[in-house]
């Protein structure tokens, strides 16, 4: 199983938006400044994720996510609520 996982950086409140089969470890990772991309944001904290069965459809949802900004809202609206 694997996840896109949505989180919050507590210091700028923008949104980042991966995937991984474990997102709590992965929010960890991102916490601890190992992920070159988010180690100037941090900390995070984790507003949610929805499940894929391969990890094919979660890269493919995440690519759909980061390139198409209406489709990242309606991700990150249904997320938070």
């Amino acid at each position: 199983m694997y996840f896109v996982y949505l989180l919050k950086s507590l210091k700028d409140n923008k949104y980042y938006i991966g995937h991984s089969n474990n997102p709590d470890k992965r929010l960890i990772i991102h916490n601890s400044g190992r992920v070159q991309s988010t180690k100037f944001r941090r900390p995070f904290k984790l507003v949610g994720y929805r499940s894929y069965k391969t990890r094919n459809e979660a890269r493919w949802v995440e690519y759909n996510l980061k390139n198409h900004s209406d489709k990242k809202k309606k991700f990150i609206k249904e997320l938070e609520s």
